[in-house]
């Protein structure tokens, strides 16, 4: 008969720092996130003030405030079931929380300077993206205009027959 052994865990969590602008209000998650995400969505979009929001998710027990707790103000969506979590002093979106899933909370990750555990992969809510978000088009640099690239305007072909009808 084989002897069993008793399985050993080896993984370890280390904590992932975030932080706001202003630098008051810190959290930290541990590593590695649950998932992260591209949200598209108009509250999103409207909460960050930018075309989309990239988010990463974390178990609520794995998401700690280290310091901060009472600069954070809320503003709670009830028909939406959400509530968002700001810096009272800088503004910065820090998370938000969905009274459907309430084991998670989903962060905004330009709080972090480190890897998260998570790529953005994933992408919600894509269909209210506005019409002047980026999609992609091939960018080019901006002449002397270092760092700035930009779409160069399609050039309008001349009409087949060379006249209009």
């Amino acid at each position: 008969m084989k002897k069993l052994t008793p399985k050993i865990r080896t993984e370890t969590r280390s904590a992932v720092p975030g932080e706001c602008v202003c630098g008051n209000v810190r959290i930290e998650i541990d590593f590695p996130a649950r998932w992260a995400w591209h949200d598209h969505s108009a509250a999103s979009r409207h909460a960050h003030g930018a075309a989309y929001a990239t988010y990463v998710g974390s178990w609520r027990r794995r998401f700690r405030i280290t310091s901060g707790g009472e600069d954070i103000t809320r503003y709670a969506d009830p028909t939406a079931g959400t509530v968002r979590g700001f810096c009272a002093r800088c503004g910065t979106p820090l998370f938000y929380e969905r009274s459907r899933s309430p084991h998670m909370v989903n962060v905004s990750r330009a709080l972090f300077k480190t890897r998260t555990g998570r790529q953005a992969r994933y992408h919600i809510g894509i269909e209210q993206s506005p019409e002047w978000a980026y999609l992609g088009e091939s960018l080019v640099p901006l002449k002397g205009f270092p760092g700035v690239v930009w779409e160069r305007s399609r050039k309008k072909k001349p009409p087949m027959f060379g006249g209009t009808f």
